[in-house]
């Protein structure tokens, strides 16, 4: 299983996002407070968030707190400033892989203590970043990839339909 850890996150559209890839990819999900909003079982009906029940999701108060219930995680650190490329990393089971909130990504003062354990998502230089949601993912399905994707579902099946079928939604094609 592997950890994904939001430190301080904004939106709670990304914290949802990411929810749900943690739970199809059966990996559990940190949020370190401050968070920028509230969890709710109300706002997360109100979001369509029936996944959630399914998640393992653990809080904690700070940054400090995390390190402290964790204390030997294996750190991975998201960000435009890792000098290697996520594709790169050598992910092992049970890592854990942070990113920084929305506005500020990870505190400079975090990743100068780690800078081995700094991983990018290679861009055009003249961009600032990707958003939250699809950096988890890129990175989580990368992790799931070097593992041979445990105990996930590796190969779909297509149903083949008509276009005169009232189920046929455009591309001929039924996942």
């Amino acid at each position: 299983m592997f950890h994904i850890v939001l430190l301080e996150p904004e939106i709670p559209g990304n914290t949802g996002n990411i929810g749900r890839t943690c739970a199809a990819a059966g990996s559990a999900l940190h949020l370190i407070h401050p968070l920028g909003f509230a969890i709710s079982e109300n706002t997360l009906k109100r979001a369509g968030m029936d996944y959630w029940a399914r998640l393992q999701v653990s809080e904690y108060a700070s940054y400090r707190d995390f390190l402290s219930r964790n204390p030997e995680a294996r750190i991975w650190y998201a960000t435009t400033k890792g000098r290697k490329t996520y594709a790169e990393a050598d992910f092992k089971d049970g890592d854990f892989i942070m990113f920084g909130k929305e506005s500020a990504g990870i505190p400079e003062e975090i990743l100068v203590e780690h800078p081995e354990s700094c991983i990018r998502i290679p861009m055009l230089p003249e961009e600032r970043s990707l958003n939250l949601a699809n950096s988890a993912a890129i990175v989580l399905y990368e992790a799931l990839r070097q593992q041979n994707f445990p105990g996930l579902a590796v190969e779909g099946k297509l149903h083949r339909k008509s276009w005169k079928d009232p189920s046929f939604h455009g591309n001929g094609f039924l996942l």
